[in-house]
């Protein structure tokens, strides 16, 4: 049977040409319907893609026209349709953000990779960090804090310092950024299934936006942050050049 491919891009202009060569090359299927969904891009697109067709049961395979690339497969026209079925699956439970304005609103969000707290202006950020119910923190002075996920742990956290985390580790990563007090303060490991809450102290002083893999909120009260299990993305990776290896590849550069 032939495999179905529904092609997706990043506006990229060399994203656009590689998805007209794999278009005239293979079809373009749609994606309801498809049996994998093939993402051409860069990190930054292929979360984007993994977001949007979450609600469908294709996996996505990523080919890489951007940048790092880290969830990315290397770009080749030929033998993608072998390569599509040779590929070893990878999946992904994504974070799960509630966050709180100051009027009042609340907004949900889910996050493959990480939730940061950033500081939305001059002044440093005062947050109190609360773990499944009980204070753990009562200050922290920073210029942010974020929680990732082992897929995520390689992105920005790992550029604040945090720990890169083994794929199939149930943990989470709880990095500070610049942390003013506790001065030398690097952060903490967490249960998969921890329930963090990010508390913002002095907000109209110091205010603090949330981020979901880069979707914004500003003004922010709170921040509730969880494993979402029920939420799963099924990610495409060649053979020997899965996640996890590269995870451990990223440990030795």
């Amino acid at each position: 049977m032939t495999l179905r491919i529904a092609f997706a891009a990043s506006n990229a202009p060399i994203a656009q040409a590689a998805h007209a060569a794999l278009t005239r090359a293979y079809g373009d299927h749609a994606e309801e319907g498809a049996d994998v969904i093939v993402a051409l891009g860069g990190d930054g697109f292929m979360l984007q893609t993994l977001h949007r067709t979450q609600a469908l049961e294709a996996p996505v395979y990523g080919m890489n026209r951007g940048t790092v690339g880290f969830l990315m497969n290397e770009y080749s026209e030929h033998n993608l349709a072998e390569r599509l079925a040779e590929a070893e699956e990878a999946v992904l439970n994504p974070l799960s953000m509630v966050a709180r304005t100051v009027d009042g609103s609340t907004h949900h969000e889910l996050a493959i990779n990480e939730v940061s707290l950033l500081r939305q202006g001059p002044q440093a950020a005062r947050l109190r960090i609360v773990v499944d119910g009980r204070v753990r923190m009562s200050e922290l002075v920073c210029d942010g804090a974020l929680v990732a996920t082992p897929a995520g742990s390689t992105a920005y956290n790992y550029s604040a310092h945090g720990p890169i985390l083994p794929i199939g580790a149930d943990v989470l990563a709880l990095t500070a950024m610049s942390a003013f007090r506790p001065r030398r303060w690097r952060g903490a490991l967490l249960p998969k299934d921890a329930e963090v809450r990010f508390e913002v102290l002095d907000g109209d002083k110091r205010p603090v936006m949330a981020e979901a893999d880069s979707r914004a909120v500003r003004d922010v009260v709170g921040v509730d942050i969880r494993s979402e299990p029920k939420v799963a993305h099924h990610v495409l990776f060649d053979p020997g050049h899965g996640l996890e290896e590269r995870l451990i590849r990223e440990q030795f550069v």
